[in-house]
């Protein structure tokens, strides 16, 4: 008795292996064109002013939160190291420039202090963050 064979050969299989390469190219392209925002999650609630303009957004952001601690980079600093983390940061930067984001119950001489710390680090241009900051 012989058997036969069975046909192997579907043809309504459908190929989908160009498809699996549009998905990844699609991945890459959206990957490639993504922004990120380089605002922390911290709580803060800037002062308001009348004369506010928008930030470039490469230059160095130094954070300061409601209960007063500095966060550069993502990592609280104390006030003595302010000065040197930012002078490695500025050293890499095209532009020289710090924008300070501040919480608006600060005291004015932390952000004083704070300010000074980030002139004397080398910084061409340091500037406070308002409401009206929108960079």
């Amino acid at each position: 008795m012989r058997f036969r064979q069975r046909r192997t050969d579907n043809p309504t299989d459908v190929d989908v292996s160009p498809l699996i390469d549009m998905v990844f190219i699609l991945l890459i392209f959206f990957m490639v064109t993504t922004t990120f925002v380089k605002d922390m999650k911290l709580d803060i609630n800037r002062p308001s002013a009348s004369s506010a303009s928008k930030s470039d957004s490469k230059v160095v952001r130094v954070y300061i939160d409601n209960t007063g601690e500095v966060y550069i980079d993502n990592q609280p600093v104390k006030l003595w190291a302010i000065q040197s983390k930012v002078r490695d940061l500025l050293r890499t930067a095209t532009e020289k420039n710090v924008l300070v984001i501040t919480d608006d119950n600060i005291p004015v001489n932390k952000l004083i202090d704070v300010v000074d710390e980030c002139r004397m680090s080398g910084a061409k241009d340091v500037a406070v963050s308002t409401t009206k900051e929108m960079g």
